[in-house]
């Protein structure tokens, strides 16, 4: 194939992306918000690495409060997606419904459209070292939870699908399972061949990892993570679960991620199974998820 059709093939997949993304983000904000218990906290956290408050919401056990004080909690944070906010799990998906049946405390952090990544062009992005040097501790603070490995989770949808296994991949040592609900896992490749440089996509992108091989790319692209992990630091990595819509114009970025981890023989669950990029397909995984929770940190 020449070069031409090649990039007008790049270009032409990309306006599907983005497509999609337009009608995914319309859908977040065409639903309708459910009633939140007294269980769902929300708050601010005075972050000096973001020079800003950030917000977050906290959804407690409903027998946190009557507990005893020795009585500790893992905790499970879940990350939104492009467009979205620190709110979209409570509001747009019955997550407090299906949480009530679980002893976990879950967390859904602020990520704006920052890639959950430490911008190559912003000083003060810093959406990666927030959560992990600020909201995490300041989570420990607060609450009484299990502070360790075993009992910590994190997982997210699209972007924070993305944020999620990053995550799990750069700290092992602080996660003992990440999932990813059709995780834009290309993200850290991506680049001005194959998305442009015009529009609010091509722009967080460009913006958050900047030029083509720079060094946010280089140390943020998880298919470079997961090739550059020795083998004999396999065992120290959380349990990966990913799952993906075969209709989702992600399902082929995802599939690609999952074979690799089956060449590496990295531990991990792949679903495929019928859906879009769209909250039903969310809304229904996070219920799966949950339960996986429960099996691993229990």
């Amino acid at each position: 194939m020449n070069t031409d059709k090649h990039r007008f093939l790049n270009r032409f997949l990309w306006l599907i992306v983005v497509f999609s993304f337009s009608i995914s983000a319309y859908a977040q904000q065409a639903q309708t918000k459910v009633a939140l218990p007294t269980t769902v906290q929300s708050y601010k956290l005075n972050s000096k690495l973001m020079r800003g408050e950030m917000p977050y919401r906290v959804v407690l056990p409903t027998n946190y409060n009557n507990s005893n004080e020795k009585t500790f909690y893992p905790v499970v944070y879940l990350l939104h997606g492009l467009t979205g906010h620190f709110d979209n799990w409570t509001d747009k998906t019955k997550l407090t419904e299906y949480a009530a049946k679980y002893n976990f405390i879950i967390v859904t952090p602020e990520g704006n459209n920052g890639w959950y990544t430490d911008s190559a062009s912003v000083a003060n992005d810093k959406y990666e070292s927030y959560i992990i040097q600020e909201l995490i501790p300041e989570i420990d603070k607060n609450y009484r939870t299990l502070k360790d490995k075993k009992h910590r989770v994190i997982a997210g949808l699209s972007m924070g699908g993305y944020g999620s296994v990053k995550f799990g991949l750069k700290y092992p040592e602080m996660f003992s399972l990440v999932g990813s609900f059709s995780g834009a896992l290309g993200a850290g490749t991506w680049t001005s061949k194959e998305i442009g440089t015009k529009g609010a996509i091509a722009e967080s992108l460009l913006g958050v990892f900047g030029i083509e091989n720079s060094q946010t790319r280089q140390t943020n692209d998880v298919f470079k993570l997961v090739r550059e992990t020795p083998v004999d630091k396999y065992k120290t990595l959380p349990f990966i679960y990913l799952d993906c819509g075969t209709e989702d114009f992600l399902y082929q970025n995802n599939r690609n991620f999952a074979d690799l981890l089956v060449e590496k023989k990295i531990p991990h669950e792949f679903r495929e199974l019928p859906g879009k990029h769209d909250w039903r397909f969310w809304n229904s995984q996070i219920q799966e998820f949950l339960q996986l929770t429960e099996r691993i940190v229990q």
